[in-house]
């Protein structure tokens, strides 16, 4: 399985959608360089891109002079993949639950829960200024 190579790229991208799309492309193509099947390379890229949508969109709120970074890893038994904003930094124990029932019908806030659903571990570090989130899919396994 060419999921035991040991593989490892880092971006430094504008605050765009184009660099949203350059995230998932990428670890879309990690995931099946991995052997991840076709419906777990759909949820993790899922996940990923949601992490460079928060990155983007809340972290750096669109500002063109700020950066979004991102790093991908596979270590041949995990991928793991950074992503930091430059923006407020974030909290993630004062984010609505998307589950609640006023939050239900809400068309956002969803994105932490899904990233959370669809990978192993994640974990958020504050910045000062930024986020750093890190989503982690042990190979092997699935959720």
């Amino acid at each position: 399985m060419r999921g035991q190579e040991e593989t490892r790229v880092t971006y430094t991208l504008e605050s765009s959608l184009e660099s949203v799309d350059k995230v998932e492309q990428t670890a879309e193509q990690m995931a099946r360089d991995a052997g991840i099947d076709e419906d777990e390379t759909f949820k993790f890229s899922m996940a990923v891109r949601e992490a460079a949508v928060n990155a983007v969109l809340h972290g750096n709120a669109y500002d063109p002079q700020k950066r979004i970074t991102a790093s991908f890893e596979n270590t041949g038994e995990d991928i793991i993949i950074r992503i930091s904003d430059q923006g407020q930094g974030l909290d993630p124990a004062k984010l609505p639950d998307p589950l609640a029932p006023e939050n239900l019908l809400r068309g956002s806030g969803r994105g932490i829960f899904l990233i959370r659903s669809f990978m192993d571990e994640v974990h958020f570090r504050q910045l000062h200024p930024g986020t750093e989130l890190t989503l982690i899919k042990h190979l092997g396994t699935t959720k």
